[in-house]
């Protein structure tokens, strides 16, 4: 053991071991600078940029650097078909001599999407907007017809016809939306009273909304809740049939039940 802790205090093992250091600090400065001369570190042609360009120019200038490239596509309504939008590597990169340049151009056709459904009683028009924008569906006109739900989707166009939920559109299409505008139906259809008791008459004229007239009462009659109407005005025909909201309607009743009138 003396022996040994004696030769570690030699010049000659202070020798060796500085040697092996050297050696090693040695190694690894060739290995560094010789991969690094293998791979040109911090050298090469630096990337084009060509995001913005058409994809032909894109093309003619890489092959000019000497360049490979590949081509993927995306659609995008408001960018012109053929612009390149994205690049890999990034412009201003330095890279090797016959490197890959991966492109993406904006698609010379938009693919297409389904319309979903936004005629629904709880769809209204804002709603329908967000939905069809994630669909990448644009709003064209917005008209408004007689309905009870204010901006509700009633109907969606596209090229002036309807279509329905599922129908097959271009991305980026613009659709037509027909809404309701909240205040109903002004014309109503005219029932057909004739026949009725009086009471059914009355809720019949109610439920179309429109307002019981006078009742005038024909012939004699000995108990007022047997009544049957005879005649109405106005009248459905084959020249009228809907009326406005509202319209008044007048009755002549006579004494009877309704299976007792006779056509």
């Amino acid at each position: 053991m003396s022996n040994f802790l004696a030769y570690l205090k030699t010049r000659h093992f202070r020798n060796t071991v500085l040697l092996i250091i050297a050696t090693t600090i040695s190694i690894v400065l060739i290995a560094f600078f010789s991969l690094s001369y293998y791979t040109r570190h911090g050298k090469g042609i630096p990337v084009p940029r060509l995001k913005g360009l058409n994809v032909d120019k894109a093309m003619e200038l890489l092959k000019e650097q000497g360049f490979s490239y590949k081509i993927d596509s995306v659609f995008i309504a408001d960018q012109a078909p053929g612009t390149i939008v994205e690049q890999d590597p990034d412009a201003g990169t330095n890279v090797k001599e016959n490197r890959t340049i991966y492109l993406t151009m904006v698609t010379q056709q938009a693919p297409d999407v389904a319309l979903p459904d936004v005629i629904t009683e709880q769809n209204i028009y804002r709603e329908a907007v967000a939905t069809l924008s994630n669909y990448g569906l644009k709003i064209g006109d917005t008209t408004y017809v007689s309905d009870i739900a204010r901006d509700r989707v009633l109907e969606v166009r596209f090229g002036g016809q309807v279509i329905k939920p599922g129908a097959k559109l271009p991305k980026g299409s613009k659709v037509d939306l027909v809404l309701g505008n909240g205040e109903g139906a002004s014309e109503v259809e005219i029932p057909e009273l004739v026949n009725l008791d009086l009471d059914a008459a009355k809720f019949a004229i109610r439920g179309a909304k429109l307002t019981v007239g006078t009742i005038t009462y024909e012939g004699t009659i000995t108990d007022s809740t047997n009544v049957v109407v005879v005649s109405q005005s106005p009248m459905k025909s084959d020249s009228l049939s809907t009326t406005s909201i509202g319209t008044r309607i007048n009755l002549t009743v006579s004494q009877g039940k309704a299976s007792d009138v006779q056509y």
